[in-house]
């Protein structure tokens, strides 16, 4: 399976886009996410809002009251934050994405399009292009053992870091109360089934 950025992703589908090309595999952004946005930040135009301290949030998106948003967070165009939605930090929530009910972001990219609509948990994760999470489906990113966490293809990569949760590719669908363990990879279009547990990597279908 290749797990190259531009094969899970179409970076056009997102601000990230010239900071995720700096990088062979998407694993290695996830160390910058919060540099990246608060340079990114510094020079948005102005149907953006800094709503407070390091959170941008564009003029269509609609925030929950309840929602609580820790900086840096760029919030696009069209997107919803719903009820007691916690995010972060170093979270970039791409156009016209949803973000629901008691879910929890971290450390993430969200491309445009991305749905995760109900009790949802993501963290030091990357979503593509209308990637979907099913209710209660989390992308896990620590081991049981707390220790380095490897994706498992072909070859057992090293990341190098300890908290690594999954790659999701553009289309991919996960279904309701799955869990993607920590260095898990989605190819793009890949839908998992409801109450599955997912390691390592699967590749997109065949056309």
């Amino acid at each position: 399976m290749n797990l190259h950025t531009s094969a899970l992703f179409d970076l056009r589908h997102t601000y990230a886009k010239e900071y995720l090309e700096m990088f062979s595999y998407p694993w290695e952004a996830l160390g910058g996410i919060g540099d990246f946005l608060r340079t990114f930040t510094a020079d948005l135009p102005d149907d953006f809002q800094e709503i407070e301290e390091g959170v941008f949030v564009h003029g269509t998106a609609k925030i929950a009251r309840s929602a609580e948003i820790r900086p840096p967070c760029l919030i696009c165009a069209g997107a919803q934050v719903r009820s007691s939605a916690y995010l972060r930090g170093n979270v970039l929530v791409g156009e016209n994405c949803v973000v629901g009910n008691s879910t929890e972001l971290k450390n993430c990219i969200l491309f445009d399009g991305v749905e995760v609509p109900h009790f949802n948990y993501v963290g030091d994760s990357i979503l593509g292009y209308r990637a979907h999470l099913g209710a209660g489906a989390v992308c896990s990113n620590v081991r049981l053992d707390r220790g380095e966490v490897f994706i498992h293809g072909e070859d057992h990569v090293p990341t190098g870091r300890y908290k690594v949760g999954a790659f999701v590719g553009d289309g991919a669908q996960v279904g309701c109360n799955s869990v993607l363990a920590p260095g898990c990879v989605l190819g793009r279009g890949v839908r998992v089934l409801p109450l599955s547990f997912v390691r390592g990597c699967v590749p997109p279908p065949e056309s």
